[in-house]
């Protein structure tokens, strides 16, 4: 009965142990406002993707080049997005930063956007399945009326990096242009590169 009653004592000490040992693994978690600047590791964050892409929307819609385009042909011309490319040394998902821009001017009314990428086969292979005589003739989508886009927009996100001793420095560059399809000149290119972060750590590695 004793023994009993040492293994009964013992499993209750073991499983206090085990849940103090479990509440001290846990993790808490604060919801904050989705603009709180929040810089943890130093790398690429939502507020540089903020920063960078309002200033760079700024730019494009208070520029001439949309509004000269719109007066000369009597409607807003159409825009591709073409590559935005990672030339960083991290990882940044750019297509964040493309759809932020694309979102925005297409607000505005000053352009108008067309399917590009991965979207514009799904919606090809959609309009050739309906071609197959499933489809009501009154709803078919007809081929060869796509719109063809004026400019496309590109861009690419860029990084210097310093480093002496247990400091670093890191600098961002981002850049969109739009250029003119049938010319191949560019008619806006924005830069942002006010980001820069000094990160102060032992044995840095940005």
């Amino acid at each position: 009965m004793g023994g009993m009653v040492r293994v009964k004592g013992a499993a209750a000490l073991f499983c206090a142990g085990l849940a103090l040992l479990l509440a001290s693994c846990g993790h808490s978690v604060n919801r904050v406002e989705a603009n709180t600047q929040t810089d943890l590791s130093g790398y690429w964050n939502d507020t540089d993707l903020r920063l960078a892409s309002d200033a760079l929307i700024k730019d494009c819609l208070t520029g001439p080049r949309l509004s000269q385009f719109n007066t000369a042909r009597g409607r807003p011309p159409v825009i591709i997005v073409g590559s935005f490319k990672n030339d960083s040394d991290e990882h940044i998902d750019t297509s964040i930063l493309s759809q932020r821009l694309e979102a925005s001017i297409l607000r505005s009314g000053k352009a108008e956007f067309v399917a590009s990428g991965s979207l514009r086969d799904e919606i090809r292979a959609e309009r050739m399945d309906q071609q197959r005589g499933y489809t009501d003739d009154a709803t078919l989508a007809a081929l060869g009326r796509e719109t063809g886009a004026d400019f496309m927009m590109s861009g690419s996100v860029k990084t210097i990096i310093d480093r002496y001793n247990n400091t670093a420095t890191r600098s961002y560059f981002i850049t969109a242009k739009l250029t003119d399809i049938n010319t191949n000149r560019q008619v806006w290119i924005g830069e942002y590169n006010e980001i820069k972060k000094v990160i102060k750590k032992p044995s840095v590695k940005p």
